[in-house]
């Protein structure tokens, strides 16, 4: 660049006539970096960052006239829950199952871009509460009167905004400064307080997972049972009467406490041992095992028939669109069984499982870096045993939760018959999703969509995956890029996925019926295979049945055999095996004159 003279504009300040052009650059980019951080440090003092609006706190004092909303599972685990809650003290509600005309209510106060089950839940509830001023309830009385109870969480998806979604549409609608009370997931205990009007304490989190361990079981025996029930109907009228009898136990049931006279001994352990008494009473109690018999012997009540042919389908994907029994799904489970289907529903269980799973797993992975960025050398033994001792205690309480909860459930399931599955094995659903979704992604539900895939399919539990999601899920469309290749490298398998809103229903039943199609065709073949195998006619199958009626009942448990998928098959094969190892009766003597 040239050095000539340079003749600056008038008020250029520094530079003087004669300087170089390189100086005068030099100056004019200092003046403005100076203006510049001026403009950012004066910006800095006035910034006003997001903050969670303060909202009337729900005390216990106001636990008597206020009532507990909640609600977005089945209405078998909301009819539980509700009788937790109720057990515990609380006056409680649950919302009705969100319609269409709840999805269209949330798009009306809500936010644009939302996913459906946003717009589904939201508008349930506002729904709910301008119900309740139709019959006659002012908005100050709803407001004072009432509160929602929800899950919360923070995370890569819109399940992280819920609870601004909430407050955006209850304020617009003319609800503003109605209460919403969130159960973070990354909460526990601690969140108890003596003035809390919700008081999460163990009582609270045992009746709570005891209700939704027994709404599980109990749905995934239902849906057992219907496709195969002689009497159309009595599936859902024993369902009733169960559901109303459970709620009635969780009613009843009072939470364990220390006696009266124990305290003047136990001094200040008091709170410890009624802390270890409820986990031991929890662990060692009949009281649901026993009322849960008394379910079995409801259910087999109703009269089968296990030859009827039906394609397994095992539902998945995103957590609230593939639980949900309405219009959020498109009425999924019930147009699948007027199909012919039988649906193998998922336990709200499987979550929990994940849950603890995915803390126990970012325990491994950080192991060590709570007490500094860089581990200490290795001549330093004192602080790698710290460390290792300090990792290993942390495991080991969450191994102890996995196993605690999962015997919890399964004696649910074996008090019930044992018609329901067990729980998937976290660690062996890891080790087969990983190579397809890293199982550190977090998200939606992981890499739990694509492992639930590949262990039906390797278990011979479902002639076909059904994964429900909602319209733009983002970890549910990641799942469903790598899905791709799980369907290339397992052949056989029969995998649809179906995005779900409050529109597209006949199109979404349309895909599912072509899909339906090639597993009905696979259940067919299995059974054929069943009877050539075994050398049964389905008449042979029907006469056995009929001299053996105890077969005929629900609760009556037929064995998985390896490879065979189908109730019906797996049915023939059972059959095959009685009459083989069944003793053979004395020929009757023919008595001469």
């Amino acid at each position: 660049m040239s050095t000539q003279s340079f003749q600056p504009r008038p008020g250029a300040g520094l530079v003087q006539i004669g300087g170089s052009i390189e100086d005068y650059i030099q100056q004019r980019l200092a003046e403005e970096r100076a203006r510049l951080e001026r403009e950012a440090q004066s910006g800095a003092r006035h910034h006003n960052h997001f903050k969670r609006p303060v909202e009337r706190p729900f005390t216990k004092d106001q636990r008597e006239h206020t009532t507990l909303l909640f609600g977005g599972l089945t209405w078998k685990h909301e009819k539980l829950v509700h009788g937790a809650l109720e057990g515990l003290g609380y006056k409680a509600e649950a919302l009705e199952t969100p319609n269409v005309a709840a999805f269209q209510t949330g798009k009306e106060y809500g936010n644009n871009g939302q996913c459906n089950p946003t717009y589904f839940t939201v508008g349930n509830l506002v729904q709910h509460l301008q119900k309740l001023e139709e019959r006659g309830l002012s908005r100050q009385e709803i407001i004072d009167n009432y509160v929602f109870f929800t899950a919360g969480a923070c995370g890569p998806c819109r399940f992280g905004m819920y609870e601004a979604e909430y407050r955006l549409a209850l304020r617009n609608s003319g609800f503003d400064g109605f209460r919403v009370l969130l159960f973070q997931q990354s909460g526990g205990l601690s969140q108890a307080d003596a003035e809390q009007g919700l008081e999460m304490n163990l009582d609270f989190f045992l009746g709570i997972l005891n209700a939704l361990n027994c709404g599980d079981v109990l749905n995934e025996v239902g849906y057992a049972i219907r496709p195969f029930e002689m009497k159309p109907g009595a599936t859902d009228e024993t369902l009733d009467r169960i559901m109303d009898y459970m709620h009635t136990v969780f009613v009843q049931k009072q939470p364990w406490k220390v006696g009266e006279k124990l305290p003047g001994f136990l001094g200040g352990f008091r709170d410890t041992a009624d802390y270890i008494g409820k986990f031991v009473n929890q662990l060692s109690g009949d009281d649901l095992t026993s009322a849960l018999h008394r379910c079995r012997e409801m259910y087999n009540e109703i009269e089968v028939d296990r030859l009827r042919v039906k394609p397994i389908v095992k539902i998945t994907g995103e957590f609230w669109a593939q639980t949900t029994e309405g219009d959020g799904n498109f009425n999924m489970f019930r147009f699948l069984e007027r199909e012919g289907a039988q649906v193998l529903v998922e336990p709200i269980g499987t979550w929990i499982m994940y849950m603890i799973h995915q803390v126990v797993q970012k325990a491994q992975d950080l192991k060590g870096l709570d007490e500094g960025a860089v581990l200490p050398p290795l001549w330093r033994l004192d602080k790698r045993a710290k460390i290792e001792w300090n990792h290993r205690n942390k495991v080991a309480k969450l191994k102890l939760a996995e196993a605690i909860f999962k015997r919890e459930y399964h004696r649910v399931v074996d008090a019930l018959g044992g018609v329901a599955h067990r729980l998937a094995d976290q660690y062996e659903l890891q080790r087969q999703g990983h190579p397809f979704y890293n199982s550190r992604a977090g998200g939606g539900e992981g890499h739990l969509e694509v492992a639930k895939n590949i262990y039906y399919a390797n278990k011979d539990l479902a002639h076909m995956v059904l994964s429900l999601k909602p319209f733009g899920c983002m970890p549910s469309t990641q799942s469903d890029g790598a899905q791709a290749a799980v369907v290339s490298q397992y052949k056989d398998m029969i995998f649809l996925p179906i995005e779900t809103s409050g529109e597209g229903e006949i199109n979404a039943h349309s895909r599912v019926q072509m899909a339906l199609g090639e597993a009905k065709t696979k259940a067919k073949r299995e059974f054929q295979q069943a009877l050539d195998a075994t050398g049964l006619t389905l008449e042979d199958c029907y006469a056995y049945v009929e001299a053996n009626p105890e077969m005929k009942r629900p609760m009556y448990l037929v064995p998985h055999r390896h490879g065979v998928i189908g109730s019906a098959a797996n049915f023939v094969h059972h059959l095959a095996d009685r009459m083989t190892n069944e003793p053979r009766r004395p020929a009757a003597r023919v008595v001469t004159q």
